[in-house]
């Protein structure tokens, strides 16, 4: 079956076509690890997970690389505002090693509890910067380069098709870079591979180089690790639609210059996740954190359910009304499996035929660009199909659980619905307390109850029953 995916380069979904058989390599943008995450930079990491599993499901071979940004990242990505890094310690009181362990620790904390798989490799970058001066020495052997002011700059002049990742001209791409005004810079989109002399005279990161004792600009470090561990062509890469016209577009530059041939096959990214205001930003100070939502009384899956049910390429409204109905309708789903996982009967044989066949369906959603809502629909006609036994449809629900990774089979999941069959048992007995007493006001208004957290209870001669709607 074919994969399908949308490639920015193109603009158009392409067949994937790894460059090994059997094999796909991917990088994605890790964090900036000077604050907590947004659960706006959460959804990329869903998004790249779901890939992630969604290529695995499918038989592919998964590498997956991913950068952790603990030096030389500026507020803007075109080398202008304050040190991100040194923002965090000022903030906090602490050094700029401890504050990059710190919220490395966190966010990849954060990622486990919304079950997004740990990369096959996570490279820091101040672990790397013998790695990133190498990849600068052959830009300068190969006159890409110049030096002023004691910095060392990429000259975008030099490189052809600069512009075509984000598809905008030299012009659009100058105007919304936001960009202060660098005197050194021959032309405003060059940008700086190595810092030796910046603003920041008291910098606490430091390394000696060919150039002077400075610290490496924040694009390079995502070309000269990818290239070490994926190789000189790499077949996926990811990050959030903010990259396109700076970050990627630069690292297409520095890396094609130095390779000279095509370096990334695909482009994907997602989008962002926004609220009525506009997209999450750390630096507006206008975010909210997993943490917050687990405050709330939302569980990380919750938020992982939320964003699956949007195409990655969409972007997602967020409110906690929205939130809301997500974590009414995960429990809902989650009662309907465990209804399921309940009722099994070990006499029950599973069919290859039928499993095959709705396997199919599944694996022929995911392989398009990744249509999450689409392959939920096929979870639901799994657990509606009259046809299949209910061993069958477990079967299947932890088979396709291995791309949603919702824990809807888990033991503790279990645990907690139990809770909720207690609590629904206990209505009903007082419903049928009430209906004896003739105090039907009170059984009218336990129905209700029911109905408003999707459970439909029957009476009939044997008594009341209920069931999941």
């Amino acid at each position: 079956m074919d994969f399908k995916v949308y490639n920015t380069l193109s603009r158009v979904k392409e067949k994937l076509i790894p460059i090994e058989e059997g094999k796909v390599g991917i990088y994605t943008c890790g964090p900036t690890v000077y604050n907590f995450a947004h659960i706006g930079n959460l959804r990329t990491y869903i998004f790249e997970d779901v890939l992630k599993k969604s290529l695995t499901y499918l038989g592919y071979e998964v590498k997956h690389v991913m950068n952790i940004t603990d030096v030389g990242h500026l507020e803007s990505d075109g080398d202008s505002g304050e040190d991100k890094m040194a923002l965090g310690a000022s903030r906090e009181k602490k050094t700029v090693w401890e504050i990059a362990r710190f919220y490395e620790e966190a966010f990849l904390k954060d990622c486990e509890k919304l079950n997004v798989e740990t990369p096959s490799i996570i490279s820091r970058a101040t672990e790397h910067i013998e790695d990133m001066i190498q990849f600068i020495k052959i830009l300068e052997e190969k006159g890409f380069t110049y030096i002023a002011n004691g910095n060392v700059y990429f000259s975008i002049d030099k490189f052809e098709d600069y512009n075509k990742l984000a598809n905008l001209t030299l012009e659009e791409l100058e105007a919304g870079n936001r960009v202060e005004v660098d005197p050194y810079k021959k032309n405003p989109l060059d940008f700086v591979l190595w810092f030796t002399n910046s603003k920041f005279t008291n910098q606490i990161m430091q390394w000696e180089s060919p150039w002077g004792k400075g610290f490496p600009g924040w694009h390079i470090e995502c070309s000269a690790m990818s290239i070490k561990y994926l190789g000189d062509r790499i077949d996926i890469h990811c990050g959030g639609v903010d990259h396109i016209p700076v970050h990627h577009t630069n690292e297409i530059a520095q890396s094609e210059s130095a390779l000279g041939h095509k370096w990334v096959n695909y482009w994907m990214h997602g989008e962002f996740l926004v609220l009525n205001k506009g997209k999450m930003s750390k630096s507006s100070g206008d975010f909210l954190t997993l943490s917050r939502l687990v405050e709330e009384g939302y569980s990380p899956l919750d938020y992982r359910y939320f964003c699956l049910q949007s195409r990655y390429r969409k972007q997602l409204l967020f409110s906690f009304e929205s939130l809301e109905e997500a974590r009414k309708a995960l429990k809902k789903l989650k009662n309907k499996v465990n209804n399921i996982v309940n009722n099994k009967l070990e006499d029950e044989k599973i069919d290859e035929n039928k499993i095959y066949s709705y396997k199919e369906k599944f694996s022929s959603q995911i392989s398009d660009d990744l249509n999450l809502p689409n392959a939920f629909t096929v979870l639901e006609e799994v657990i509606k199909e009259g046809t299949l036994n209910n061993n069958e449809k477990a079967y299947l629900i932890e088979d396709f659980d291995r791309v949603f990774s919702l824990n809807l089979l888990s033991e503790e999941e279990t645990k907690e619905i139990l809770m909720d069959e207690k609590w629904v048992e206990e209505l009903i007995e007082e419903r049928n307390i009430a209906r004896k007493n003739k105090d039907w006001a009170r059984g009218d208004e336990i129905r209700e109850i029911l109905l408003s957290n999707n459970i439909e209870i029957i009476d009939s001669k044997e008594g009341t029953t209920w069931r999941v709607k």
